[in-house]
């Protein structure tokens, strides 16, 4: 599976960024796509996940009720709409899949990865 991560930027706190992950080179129902970050010095955290074929979403505490995953099925593209954006959200984010993750919040379960993209966060 490749994976192609895009839509990183600079931002205001307080606003919004949609970062894409398009995926080619497996049927994409059968994957878990992941998305996951890591800020500068930290390790790679846990953002949110949505199962291809089901819809199944989970999300990290800290972007509960402000982050969205979803999925296009033709344009074989998973989505991050971020919105009420914060400092503390600044981080490279990155698209990972997997066809049956252990679980679905460690990245060691996922196989495929993007290349990250960079999301800053202005105060």
């Amino acid at each position: 599976v490749q994976l192609q991560a895009s839509g990183g930027g600079l931002v205001q706190a307080g606003g919004s960024l949609r970062l894409s992950c398009a995926a080619s080179g497996r049927p994409v129902e059968t994957l878990t796509m992941g998305w996951f970050r890591q800020a500068p010095g930290k390790e790679r955290d846990f953002v949110a996940r949505i199962r291809w074929s089901t819809g199944n979403t989970d999300y990290g505490d800290s972007v509960k009720g402000r982050f969205t995953v979803s999925t296009d099925s033709v344009k074989k593209t998973v989505y991050l709409q971020m919105s009420n954006l914060r400092p503390e959200d600044t981080a490279v984010y990155y698209c990972a899949a997997d066809p049956r993750p252990t679980t679905y919040y460690r990245d060691t379960d996922y196989i495929h990865w993007g290349q990250g993209t960079q999301v800053t966060v202005s105060s």
